[in-house]
This record gives C-alpha cells, structure tokens and sequence, in this order.
C-alpha cells in the first residue's frame, strides 16, 4: 500500500478494516451509506484504485470513470429515487472534499437540501 493509502479511511473501508454498510461492491468500485447523511438517502461511490481526487485522473481511468457514472441510476433506483437524484463530485479543500480518495455522493430522498 502506497503512503497515501495507508491512513485514507476509503482504502480502509476497501480492504474490510473498517465496517461500512455496503450496498454494492464490484471489482471496480464499492458503494456504501455515509455515516453522516445530508439527505434521507446518502451513498458513497469509491473507485477500489486509490485516487486522489478528479484532478488526478488520467486517459487510463476511462473506463473506470464510466463504470461509476453508468452504476449511479441503478443504484438510485435500488435506493428508491425513481423521482430523481443528485450527485456531487466535491475536489480538493476549496471543493469541500474530505477524504483524499475519488468519492461521488449520490443523493436523494424528501428531504434533499436545496442549492
């Protein structure tokens, strides 16, 4: 594991050291339920390949990039949002992220905050 993956709580959660309420897992990504939700339903989209953030992909994680996009209705639907649904790619400090490791929030529900 390269030093920046050995603290990132993302790579944890990937290697099963620490517990998540996964709600789906593939060979590229995990999806599970953050633990401090902004709305009433509150996935987190993690790429299994530790990245940094969307300023660090590269041509390479094309493919990648499209699995996570394409996976986000599915599991909107499975969640319930068959209204609609929001996602948020937050990058860098200025751009609220957190955690340093690409993450897409998809959210929705009744009580989705507003803009």
């Amino acid at each position: 594991m390269a030093i920046d993956q050995i603290d990132c709580v993302f790579c944890k959660i990937i290697e099963g050291e620490l517990p998540a309420k996964l709600v789906h897992e593939d060979d590229q990504v995990i999806a599970f339920k953050d633990i401090h939700p902004k709305a009433e339903v509150h996935l987190l989209l993690v790429p299994r390949t530790h990245i940094a953030s969307l300023e660090q992909l590269e041509i390479k994680h094309e493919r990648l990039v499209s699995h996570l996009l394409l996976l986000l209705p599915d599991l909107a639907h499975q969640q319930g949002l068959q209204d609609g649904f929001r996602t948020i790619i937050n990058t860098g400090r200025g751009g609220g992220q957190e955690v340093d490791h690409l993450h897409i929030h998809l959210l929705g529900g009744s009580q989705l905050p507003g803009f």
